[in-house]
């Protein structure tokens, strides 16, 4: 993992965006393959977040992104799996698959191998999503070994939310 990122790092991250998640009333959903659940993880490390964790789904096959989240195959298959596109169908796939009012969702290439020179190693796409609101997403590209590219795409997914959460570009 990235040194400067840590587990604990990454739990109060996930306890400041429940807090914020809290204060609105509102729940969140994750959709999640590269971190296979990561982001999950964090959350439901927070006691008493099954207040604002409504569920995630790990779709680590493009398979299950479209059988657990609905995204279109045409997506896949013109995009691929790690693009924008997909990110954002997974995130609003989520929130039709469950009762929250955000969703995030992150799709990537961790490593060591499966990178080409369109989408290296290291590329990893973001989506943010509001029941209530629009659908944005990013693509960052981070260096490091399989868990540090992870870890900073956990890092990301949740200051992401937390950024919006504050100044309400979604909500």
């Amino acid at each position: 993992m990235d040194p400067r990122i840590s587990q604990t790092d990454l739990e109060a991250l996930a306890a400041k965006l429940g807090e914020s998640l809290l204060a609105r009333g509102e729940q969140l959903a994750t959709a999640e393959s590269c971190t296979g659940g990561w982001v999950a993880q964090c959350v439901t490390a927070i006691a008493g977040s099954s207040s604002w964790f409504d569920r995630g789904f790990v779709t680590y096959s493009n398979a299950a992104k479209v059988d657990m989240l609905g995204v279109a195959s045409t997506t896949l298959e013109r995009h691929g799996a790690v693009s924008e596109a997909t990110a954002r169908a997974m995130a609003q796939g989520a929130l039709a698959h469950s009762r929250a009012d955000w969703a995030v969702a992150i799709t990537g290439i961790a490593g060591p191998s499966g990178g080409t020179p369109e989408k290296p190693v290291g590329m990893v796409c973001f989506a943010w999503a509001a029941r209530d609101g629009g659908c944005e997403a990013q693509t960052a590209r981070f260096a490091g070994d399989r868990e540090a590219v992870r870890a900073q795409s956990v890092r990301q997914v949740l200051l992401g939310l937390l950024e919006r959460l504050e100044d309400t570009r979604l909500a």
